[in-house]
């Protein structure tokens, strides 16, 4: 089952006697500080903020040194490399002070991956990673590969690598991690689409948000692959000005390709070297036109690797989606409660809404991420019997459909976000939570928030 790897041409690491510094005791900083232990580095972790327990005992058990709640800058400064989390925007001041004294900052996708030999499947995209992601992971394991999942899901990347090594990697990657990449070249490369998100991030510039996406592909060789979605006008408006040495294959929902995966007459094909694949679209066990796509990023990644077709097309068949992506929670007195707590942007809530055949109860709100809403109109004035915001700041959300819906409610409560749902809800309503908003003014991460949406349903 092994396929011909492109050579790793990533940064050389420093020395095993090196100054390494993690900034940030996250999972992702703490694996990678697992990691450069186990490699022979001189490693320190610090933190601006507290530390989790169960980080703290992964730190103590392998003998890492950290601080919290601040950093020492001269220890920083005294480093041959920084490891810095995906969380830490390039702009605060000790990420330039790192840099005027020229040490190098990398990420620990670009860390991790130097220190593997495994067949790496990166994967990105606004909208559909994870379930691509975890859709891949699927079909490789149900084909016996030796494979994890892992970067911004689940356990991190450095940490698999530490833990026990495998020879695949199928890797969820944010923007936020593709940010500094250098090297990182992964062998099959996917971008499931591109639309509007953490604008913040990126000095409300979608251009620069664009081209983070796009460093997924930028070091990919002749004999790696790209895959996108050849419908999204924002990836071919950008593939035309910038160029890829990988091999392009694109997916459609709208257009015959001559290579590639699209739908004709209700049935899925890949066509890849002449080499073809079909099945009907109605027995995928995901649904909705994104989830299609996703089958089919997923499938094509699969068939680049030889997997057999029955394989390809059970698993597809067999999948049981993700936690909190337009996840089935309840249905009571015939309303159907519906978590997609993950939908932190607008365009997955335009998936959400598109998805719902029956009056729908919209619970919306969170950290706004420059969010443009106006693409949701039609789809609210079709979809959507009343509003419930939830959030410390819920002007922007009001002000924007006050002239599209006569009844907006507004909380910082789940609990009472769901009670008013339940009593605006009629026999055969749906309500719907996708907030197209982050969740830290009120919870830890879109996780905290849906798991406390199913708790307040199922309290009713």
């Amino acid at each position: 089952m092994s396929i011909n790897r492109s050579l790793h041409t990533n940064i050389t690491p420093v020395t095993s006697a090196g100054k390494l510094v993690v900034l940030g005791a996250g999972i992702s900083g703490t694996g990678a500080a697992l990691l450069a232990k186990q490699k022979g580095y001189n490693v320190w972790v610090s933190d601006a903020s507290g530390i989790a327990e169960v980080e703290k005992h992964k730190l103590k058990q392998a003998g890492i040194a950290w601080e919290e709640n601040g950093h020492t800058l001269s220890k920083i400064l005294d480093a041959d490399v920084v490891i810095k989390s995906p969380g830490i925007p390039d702009t605060v001041a000790l990420i330039r002070k790192i840099e005027e004294k020229n040490i190098r900052i990398i990420d620990e996708i670009e860390f991790a991956s130097q220190l593997t030999e495994a067949t790496l499947i990166a994967i990105t995209g606004s909208n559909g990673k994870t379930t691509t992601t975890m859709l891949t992971y699927h079909i490789l394991k149900n084909a016996g590969f030796k494979v994890k999942m892992a970067g911004n899901i689940g356990i991190s990347f450095a940490e698999q690598v530490y833990q026990e090594d495998a020879e695949y990697y199928v890797l969820e990657i944010s923007s936020f991690q593709l940010d500094r990449i250098q090297k990182f070249a992964p062998h099959i490369a996917v971008i499931t689409n591109i639309s509007p998100d953490h604008l913040d991030r990126y000095n409300y510039e979608f251009d620069k948000y664009i081209a983070s996406k796009f460093n997924i592909t930028v070091n990919q060789s002749g004999n790696d692959y790209f895959i996108f979605d050849t419908d999204d006008p924002n990836i071919t408006n950008h593939l035309e000005n910038n160029k890829t040495k990988a091999q392009k294959i694109p997916f459609s929902l709208h257009k015959e390709l001559d290579k590639g995966a699209y739908v004709q007459d209700n049935h899925i094909t890949l066509n890849i070297d002449h080499n073809k694949i079909s099945m009907p679209r109605e027995a995928l066990s995901l649904k909705g036109n994104h989830n299609v796509k996703n089958a089919m990023a997923a499938a094509t990644v699969s068939q680049l690797l030889k997997i057999r077709k029955t394989t390809i097309r059970e698993s597809l068949e067999s999948f049981q989606g993700v936690e909190h992506r337009l996840e089935d929670v309840l249905r009571i007195n015939n309303v159907r409660y519906i978590n997609d707590s993950k939908a932190t942007n607008v365009n997955a809530v335009q998936y959400a809404l598109e998805t719902m055949k029956a009056p729908t109860i919209w619970l919306v709100g969170g950290v706004d991420k420059g969010n443009d809403y106006t693409s949701l109109y039609p789809l609210v004035n079709e979809k959507v019997k009343a509003i419930i915001c939830i959030g410390i700041d819920n002007q922007k959300i009001i002000e924007s459909f006050k002239n599209c819906m006569d009844t907006i409610l507004e909380t910082q409560s789940m609990k009472e976000a769901v009670r008013m749902a339940y009593g605006l809800a009629e026999r055969n309503d749906n309500v719907l939570l996708s907030p197209a908003c982050s969740s830290f003014d009120l919870y830890n991460g879109y996780e905290e928030r849906g798991r406390q949406f199913k708790e307040a349903i199922r309290e009713l």
